[in-house]
């Protein structure tokens, strides 16, 4: 879990760690090159023959056909060469996620291993140039390889492959790096095909407003109903209606992989943004074709459809709200009935004390309803500031200005006040049932848990709340939450309407952690493998100050043998634990040792199922803590794979 500290009062905001692993060193003692059938296998050591590269390699047909498979250098491991199966796997982070040589997923994939120069991986794809009958291979076009990497690579590429290779540069920037390393010949793109003001990269047709940016970056906010020029290539292709870059690309690049599958135009236009000046802001009807493009004005019938589907896209996802439930429920009396009133994470609980599984224990606690949240909106006048927000034209169009929107709104939500007869209700049972521990004030919202979106990591939980003071403060940082950034952007991806949104709270008695994790009930990296359960593991309280990216412990546990395979030991430096004060405080700790042993993993691994069996055997994510050798389970949500 990842714990990011917003105040003096030990605040933290937590997520799973499975859902931002870091760079891994995989400690394996064994990695096989084939799993299941040895004639279909993930990767080999060497090319030896053009009918070895085609037993695993796939075929782009356009603009000309181009047999190619992609391949992987791993620095770590002295430079081990992986010629990918690129009929099984699709992509570097696909194949490096199957195999464990990384667990990383996302825009932590790209950035460490594309762009950084101390990466671990060397990434590119070998391909054999139909109209000039030669073998190349070749990086993604943003790829910052340095003179150095490319040497390595093109060391590796030769000792491993049959023929003659040479290096295709698909940048400006990787020219310049290439006439730096005599030992590298190099064929050009233009010697490929003949310069052209035109590059077709995948056909289609698209309906959008035109707009032009230099760059796509995480500041960037696009939407799918757009045509976009580019002045620089994008790493990955968000939802968007077209693309149009300003420099050449690779048909082999990951954005004209994807737009190709997502049947999205896409094309490399000579001076584009200077060409369509005049049409920036319009909508526009853009088709590319084998040997021209197409931009123009919409037909009648072409507009009027752009008019329905924008009409679809503010048809908002309305997350269902029981706001007639007004009690103050304990977890054992909740079942996933009540998910309405109380949200599903506190819903979910309440199904698996309910169960009484072996086992599985769960802290007790308690929950306010969704309408808590509701009348204290109401009652501080923020129901008005959140309709201002959203109405400003700025919010919705300057990230920078969102964030200072919702900064302020989140400040308001602690300066509120609460009303006087529920402050009593909460403080009566806290005395009375849980006087003197520390308490855990926790998120459970109605925008959590919803078919295809789960919501996860976005809210924000207080630990160890000790005083009448603190227990207060923090409902309100929970409800404050969400109106948190991310939180907030992942609502407005998914089209979920924000004023249908109520935050239910959990207080829940807190447990001073030896060990905590998150648990997935299979395996996240390998869909085929279903005999397993993956655990991550931190110490203490599985919190951690946000201070640059650390490794948990990651293991494997699988049923059939009550195997544990470790893919990572934790580098974690420190651990949170209990302040006597209330919130938490850091201790260090050694790094690289073993957090926990293979009986604690069968004991979490067994509790996972029985959870998985209780929900269906739909696969889970669980939240889970150890204290004094016993498991806890804190969270199960459905797991949702990318």
């Amino acid at each position: 879990m990842v714990c990011d500290v917003e105040s003096s009062m030990g605040v933290c905001r937590l997520t799973s760690a499975i859902r931002s692993v870091s760079l891994i060193t995989v400690i394996l003692t064994s990695f096989q090159a084939t799993r299941g059938n040895p004639k279909t296998p993930d990767f080999v050591d060497a090319v030896r023959s053009r009918s070895e590269f085609d037993q695993i390699a796939r075929t782009t047909n356009f603009p000309y056909e181009i047999p190619h498979v992609l391949f992987v250098i791993d620095r770590q491991n002295k430079n081990k060469t992986f010629f990918v199966n690129s009929k099984r796997f699709g992509s570097h982070r696909e194949f490096a996620n199957a195999t464990y040589l990384s667990l990383e997923t996302g825009q932590k994939f790209f950035q460490n291993n594309y762009l950084r120069s101390d990466r671990r991986f060397y990434m590119g794809t070998v391909s054999y140039q139909t109209p000039v009958k030669r073998w190349t291979f070749e990086f993604w076009e943003g790829d910052q390889i340095s003179s150095e990497g490319l040497k390595v690579t093109a060391d590796c590429i030769t000792k491993g492959f049959f023929a003659a290779i040479a290096f295709k540069p698909n940048s400006l920037r990787q020219e310049e790096v290439a006439s730096a390393v005599s030992s590298v010949q190099t064929l050009l793109p233009r010697d490929i095909l003949p310069p052209s003001d035109y590059q077709p990269l995948s056909i289609g047709t698209a309906i959008g407003r035109l707009r032009v940016l230099d760059r796509l970056d995480e500041k960037t906010v696009i939407r799918s109903d757009e045509v976009v020029v580019m002045r620089e290539a994008p790493v990955d292709l968000p939802p968007i209606a077209g693309i149009i870059t300003t420099l050449p690309s690779s048909p082999l690049s990951h954005i004209s992989i994807r737009s190709k599958s997502l049947h999205v135009p896409d094309a490399y236009i000579r001076n584009a943004d200077r060409v369509f000046a005049s049409r920036v802001g319009q909508i526009v009807r853009f088709e590319t074709r084998p040997d021209q493009y197409l931009i123009g004005v919409p037909t009648t019938a072409e507009l009027r459809s752009f008019a329905l589907r924008a009409v679809e896209r503010r048809k908002l996802v309305t997350p269902k709200a029981d706001l007639s439930i007004t009690a103050i429920a304990d977890l054992g009396s909740q079942r996933s009935s009540v998910a309405n009133g109380y949200g599903s994470k506190s819903a979910n609980l309440g199904e698996i004390i309910h169960a009484q599984l072996s086992g599985v224990n769960v802290p007790s606690g308690f929950s306010l309803p969704f309408v808590a949240y509701k009348s204290f909106v109401v009652e501080n006048g923020l129901d008005k500031a959140v309709a201002a927000m959203l109405a400003d034209p700025k919010f919705q169009s300057e990230l920078a200005t969102r964030k200072d929107y919702l900064a302020s709104l989140r400040k308001r939500f602690l300066e509120g006040k609460v009303n006087d007869l529920l402050v009593a209700q909460i403080l009566r049972k806290v005395h009375s049932e849980y006087g003197g521990e520390g308490l855990f004030v926790r998120s459970s919202t109605n925008s959590e848990d919803l078919p295809n979106f789960n919501g996860a990591g976005l809210y924000s939980t207080f630990p160890n709340a000790r005083t009448d003071e603190q227990i207060i403060q923090a409902i309100k940082f929970v409800w404050g939450s969400v109106w948190n950034f991310e939180a907030f952007e992942a609502r407005q991806r998914a089209g979920i309407d924000h004023d249908k949104v109520y935050m239910g709270v959990l207080v829940q008695r807190g447990i001073n952690a030896d060990s905590a994790g998150v648990m997935i009930t299979g395996n996240p990296f390998d869909r085929s493998d279903t005999d397993c359960c993956y655990v991550s593991a931190t110490k203490g309280l599985g919190i951690r100050v946000v201070e640059g990216v650390k490794i948990p412990e990651q293991l494997l546990m699988h049923y059939e043998s009550a195997s544990v395979q470790v893919l990572t030991r934790s580098t974690i430096d420190s651990l949170l634990t209990f302040d006597k004060q209330g919130g938490v405080r850091q201790v260090a700790v050694e790094q690289g040792r073993a957090i926990l042993t293979d009986d604690l993993v069968h004991a979490l691994g067994y509790a996972a199922r029985r959870i998985y069996s209780l929900f269906g055997r739909k696969e889970q994510d669980i939240e889970w803590v150890i204290a004094n050798g016993k498991v806890y389970i804190v969270q199960s949500r459905p797991y949702i794979r990318d």
